[in-house]
């Protein structure tokens, strides 16, 4: 292996790595399946992937070429070298409005290629719910399909031409006719003419299985181009595609039609076809999770999302209604809105990973994911599928492209035990039969991997099966591309990626993981690999910002999470808790708790963090940061209790103090260190803060509002006030824990939770709410304090009372009616309560009030500790995160618009970014008491 690694380095100028980390990193795709490989090669050009094949054709390695790593069965990974196309090869060479085309490389991800040709009015047709991080070479791969290719067609349909280089390197140019092609190829086709005619399953639209070895038919062109797609990795490598592009309707509408249940959609999908939808796309009840979701969909127990085209808004509409009026649903909505539009596809992609959880929360995995059968037959299909689940005890939520026939769907296989892998292979067996019995293909958009390559024989026949090996031969004497792929493949239930770690429960932990029974293994194994964290651009979910700013793949959710799968493995990552690649990985994890909303699987990458960090220090010293920092509220409240604050505010405030202060706390030079208050909150409440009369609610005094921040208290209890709730602190000192479990102190967190719950026991006794100001305090209250203490009743009971500033306002003072700002408003929703509390209500709150503008979504980037902590990049990454949405949006509003941030985070990084557009930041509280107070003054009654 050291061989091959320097003969590599030595031959292509892109990056080789052969290290634990990066092996680590490709041993999985989004499949069941784990390969590890010998390293990772970034060719830079189609020169050095030249370079790379033909090294490793002298050693005798295999390649895999690999894109986002989103592949559903297994081909994007192997043994040999992989081919990483997404770190240089990701240009968009050409495009050509004209000729409607595009030369892009491989590595180019497909929402990039949209973006760039969209102002030309034109898309590239096929788009997989994963387009936001899968790439052209992958798609090409897999002749990926997606919801519009009822209209437009799969990949191979608009693929016009492939630039190819074969294991060891030589050039193939491929599109129509037999040009470019390689030896041999026109003799194999001229000697099967007869099986090419007559063995060949009938073609439909999502016949993606096997080799496309009909486009290779005389009638056909022929079109090696077409032939190639869907070739999965095993015949060449792709270095550049000409592809064709479409042209975007005008104007679009999306009906959502509803039925009784999946088979009267599935039956009525294939009637809809004639009125040329742009999308059939079907989806069942059981893959709608939260009530929100649940509000935008018609009535009925399945639903078709229907979308058409129209030269203009009215076009589109009509087309809509026609379309309405003959599909027999039992209820519909059409929306023309493209917020709505939106919101509603958010629901059906999300699919995707919401398939992956039973809705008890029971593990499902792909193996089955893309079966298509032609859509005149998905009614009676669908029924038969659903007696095969049944009679093999298993369970599964069809969805997917009704109008193509083709249904995803995952199934909660065992695939631990040896008993329930068996039932794994029984099942695959029979429901192979099925779908031929009904003139299917085994795969309808996702390839066939080494998922379903083994079961090619029982749709093609042995016959097509031996011509596909004389096909790949020809591309590929040697064997060496995707090995065990297609032709010759690897048993369907061998080399499964659960079979590698510990049993369930055996490795302790600190946290309880309830929806995981406790074992971190399985909290682990959530990461299927869809990815969705990789989306490079800025959308509505905060996950995954640290990759946003690096690129890189183990600064993913997705890679932290197969660093860990790994670690617990323990054959490529080799030092279990104290590895240095999973350390190196989750160094630049904000914690921003983004994954656990935005992730389809729910991954809480911050507690894995934290759980990680917990056992990777035991025993150790830590560094300077975690007790500096991770021990904040222990040492404001020594230095407050010791009349200390203006002492430490002068050595913050003299240069030379300041630098080594922050050098011996492990806090970036960067950083101004922030400045304590005169009076702590708690000690200034008795003025006036109590108030009487309504219903009581219990203010939570967290650490930044009590010693840095008490403005911020002191303007939620005049709200409070004024909307007649009746405002008290806790008995006692109290703290969420929070600064303790983000640097992985988890001993010291629960400690300090236990005492809290002691000085708190009069508030559960009493049912008051808990009124946090803090969203992370907040957050951490609802989620880590019951992980944490999950054998102490108290620790639910607090986290049930815990409610945010709006949220109590909304439920305690419903008829309270909030002063009129009439203000814009811009800033940032903070990214724990973004993931974890939610802010319909701060929405509503802004809408009473009169403040207008919407808040962006992403993190601010100094998440508590992170932005201040010394080393590993931290403080680039925290300003290259502020830079992503926040501080652009504050920049381009205008000067009487109020910057709101209700995170001292959030506050922090704006005031001390002042310089590249910045600006003080107010808790909702603070602007609303201002109001209050302006009101006040007109009236002549003063505040409060």
């Amino acid at each position: 292996m050291t061989d091959l690694a320097h003969a590599l380095r030595r031959a292509v100028r892109g990056e080789v790595d052969f290290g634990p980390a990066a092996r680590a990193l490709a041993t999985m795709d989004a499949s069941n399946y784990r390969r590890v490989p010998l390293g990772v090669v970034a060719p830079y050009d189609a020169e050095d992937t030249a370079e790379a094949l033909r090294v490793c054709r002298e050693a005798g390695v295999p390649v895999v070429p690999r894109g986002g790593g989103t592949s559903i069965a297994g081909q994007a990974t192997g043994t040999g070298v992989v081919l990483d196309f997404t770190r240089h090869m990701d240009r968009l060479v050409a495009v050509d409005p004209g000729t409607r085309t595009a030369v892009v490389q491989p590595g180019l991800v497909l929402d990039a290629l949209r973006a760039a040709v969209a102002p030309y009015g034109l898309t590239f047709g096929p788009d997989p719910s994963t387009r936001s991080r899968c790439t052209l070479g992958g798609m090409i791969g897999n002749n990926a399909c997606g919801a519009h290719s009822v209209a437009w067609g799969t990949t191979a349909d608009n693929v016009r031409a492939l630039e190819v280089r074969t294991y060891g390197g030589t050039a193939h140019r491929i599109g129509t006719g037999w040009e470019g092609a390689p030896a041999g190829l026109r003799e194999l086709v001229t000697g099967h003419l007869a099986v090419l005619r007559t063995g060949m399953p009938p073609a439909f639209s999502r016949r993606i299985s096997g080799y496309a070895l009909d486009a290779l038919l005389p009638e056909r062109g022929p079109e090696p181009a077409r032939a190639f797609c869907g070739a999965e990795g095993t015949l060449g490598v792709v270095t550049e595609a000409e592809l064709r592009l479409v042209e975007v309707p005008a104007a679009r509408v999306l009906a959502v039609l509803g039925y009784a249940d999946e088979s009267a959609a599935a039956e009525a999908a294939a009637g809809l076809l004639p009125y040329g939808p742009l999308t059939v796309e079907g989806m069942a009840r059981d893959l709608v999770r939260g009530a929100r979701a649940a509000e935008l969909l018609p009535r009925g127990g399945a639903w078709l999302f229907v979308e058409v085209g129209g030269a203009d808004a009215g076009a589109a509409q009509a087309a809509a209604g026609r379309l309405v009026r003959a599909a027999d649903a039992l209820d519909t909505a059409v929306i023309a809105d493209p917020g709505g539009q939106r919101a509603l596809w958010r629901i059906r992609e999300d699919a995707a990973g919401t398939a992956t959880r039973m809705p008890d929360g029971t593990e499902a995995w792909p193996g089955w994911e893309d079966c298509a059968v032609p859509p005149q037959r998905l009614g009676g299909y669908l029924k038969e599928f659903r007696a095969l689940l049944a009679a093999h005890g298993l369970r599964g939520t069809p969805y997917g492209h009704f109008g193509e026939g083709c249904i995803h769907v995952r199934i909660d296989f065992d695939l631990v035990r040896p008993a329930g892998v068996a039932r794994f292979r029984a099942f695959s067996e029979e429901l192979a039969d099925l779908v031929v019995a009904h003139g299917g293909s085994l795969s309808g958009e996702h390839g066939d991997g080494q998922a379903r390559a083994e079961l090619l024989p029982r749709m093609y026949g042995p016959e097509v099966v031996r011509l596909f090996g004389a096909y790949k031969d020809v591309w590929d004497p040697a064997g060496g591309m995707n090995p065990g792929m297609l032709v010759r493949p690897l048993p369907l239930d061998a080399g499964l990626r659960f079979a590698v770690l510990p049993a369930a429960r055996s490795v302790p932990v600190a946290f309880g993981y309830p929806d995981d029974g406790g074992d971190f293994g399985a909290a682990v194994r959530r990461c299927v690999g869809v990815a969705k964290c990789r989306a490079d651009a800025p959308g509505p979910d905060v996950m995954c910002p640290s990759y946003r700013v690096t690129g890189e793949e183990r600064h993913s959710t997705r890679g932290r999470a197969r660093l860990l799968h790994e670690m617990l493995a323990g054959d490529v990552v080799t030092g279990g808790w104290r590895s240095p690649e999973v350390r190196g990985a989750l160094d630049l994890c904000l914690g921003c708790k983004g994954c656990r909303s935005d992730c389809p699987v729910g991954v809480d990458m911050a507690t894995y963090k934290a759980e990680f960090l917990h056992h990777h220090w035991a025993g150790r010293v830590r560094p300077a940061a975690h007790y500096s920092m991770g021990g904040l509220p222990d040492w404001l409240r020594l230095v407050s209790r010791a009349g200390l604050g203006p002492l430490v505010n002068a050595v913050g405030r003299t240069p030379g103090l300041a630098a080594l202060a922050k050098r011996v706390a492990g806090v970036t030079p960067e950083r101004d260190l922030p400045r304590l208050a005169r009076v702590p909150f708690s000690k200034g409440f008795g003025e006036g803060g109590v108030g009487a009369g309504g219903p009581e609610v219990v203010l939570w005094p967290d650490t930044f509002t009590e010693y840095l921040d008490p403005e911020v208290g002191r303007a939620a209890v005049r709200v409070l006030r004024d909307a007649g709730l009746a405002v008290r602190l806790p008995d006692g000192p109290v703290c969420c824990g929070l600064t303790y479990v983000s640097t992985g102190r988890l001993d010291r967190a629960r400690t300090v939770l236990r005492r809290t719950l002691d000085a708190v026991g009069p508030v559960l006794d009493s049912g008051a709410p808990v009124v946090v100001l803090e969203p992370s305090c907040a957050a951490a209250l609802r989620t880590d304090l019951p992980d944490l203490l999950g054998d102490d009743p108290r620790a639910a009971r607090l986290a049930a009372a815990v409610r945010t500033f709006a949220g109590a306002l909304e439920e305690y003072a419903p008829r309270w009616r909030p002063p009129r700002l009439d203000r814009a408003v811009v800033g940032q929703t903070h990214c724990h309560q973004h993931a974890v509390l939610g802010d319909a209500a701060e929405r509503r709150l802004r809408e009473r009030a009169g403040l207008v503008g919407e808040l962006s979504a992403g993190c601010c980037g100094l998440a508590g500790n992170f932005g201040f902590e010394r080393g590993a990049g931290r403080y680039a990454v925290s300003v290259a995160c502020a830079e992503e949405r926040l501080l652009p949006a504050v920049r381009g509003a205008g000067p009487s618009a109020a910057v709101l941030a209700d995170g001292f985070s959030c506050r922090t990084q704006l005031a001390q970014l002042a310089g590249r557009g910045g600006r003080p930041g107010l808790h909702t509280a603070q602007l609303l008491a201002e109001g209050l107070d302006r009101a006040a003054a007109e009236r002549g009654t003063g505040p409060g």
